[in-house]
């Protein structure tokens, strides 16, 4: 038989069983289809944990970044994406281990998944219907529509004021923003550490402040601190400097 009518009967049977073909798609042909994940979960960020050294990213939903502020009801600015990290660790606490099924795989490596908390609550419903992540109709088509509108009209976490949502908010900072390489190691869920008469809480701006040391305090020392330094050098608040 020659080359090329092998081809064509190969061709010709793939055809006639298409049906039981394996979907050839990106992550099929890089590798296997993963196992579930199962494991207690590390919080790098409101959208992504990390079970046993592997990075898992909630399928269809998008929460603020590490670095994102939004503005409260009053319209005074908070660390949203810090927040949204915080209900997710609590949350997960509550009942252990997690389970993520696999999704599919995103262009950063990560395990994309449909995670569960060991009483069967669902991770990313829970995070949207508590207005602490949006759905992402890019990748969810609408699956957690009802979740957010729920959200919205109790005005929940992040609905309570003003934000730019999260796959904006990336695109205008496109040249320092990419996936957390360590878990946030988050201590408690106030924020609150206190040194020297100085407290994280509350959220302080440069106009509130009194001298160069406590500026650089809370700049160390507070999970707000960096938008203290908005050029980035290093040093919070230059004019009291």
């Amino acid at each position: 038989m020659t080359v090329a009518a092998a081809g064509a009967l190969a061709a010709q049977v793939a055809m006639q069983h298409s049906d039981s073909l394996p979907n050839l798609n990106a992550s099929n042909w890089l590798e296997a289809k993963p196992a579930p994940m199962i494991g207690t979960a590390s919080v790098i960020d409101g959208d992504t944990i990390e079970i046993h050294g592997q990075r898992i990213r909630l399928d269809g939903i998008d929460a603020p970044e590490s670095r994102q502020y939004c503005d409260d009801a009053k319209g005074f600015e908070y660390p949203c994406g810090r927040r949204s990290a915080e209900a997710l660790d609590k949350f997960l606490v509550a009942s252990k281990p997690v389970q993520c099924a696999f999704v599919s795989w995103d262009r950063y490596g990560r395990f994309v998944g449909n995670c569960r908390r060991a009483d069967g609550a669902r991770v990313a419903a829970w995070m949207v219907e508590h207005g602490q992540a949006l759905d992402w109709p890019r990748y969810s088509h609408g699956a957690y529509a009802k979740q957010q509108a729920k959200a919205e009209a109790a005005k929940l976490g992040l609905w309570v004021g003003n934000f730019q949502v999260p796959w904006d908010w990336r695109a205008e900072h496109a040249n320092g923003v990419a996936p957390s390489s360590q878990p946030l190691g988050i201590v408690s869920s106030k924020l609150v550490a206190q040194s020297g008469g100085y407290s994280c809480e509350p959220r302080r701006y440069c106009k509130q402040i009194s001298s160069c040391e406590e500026a650089q305090w809370y700049l160390h020392n507070c999970s707000w601190g960096q938008k203290l330094d908005r050029d980035g050098d290093g040093v919070a608040c230059e004019t009291l400097c």
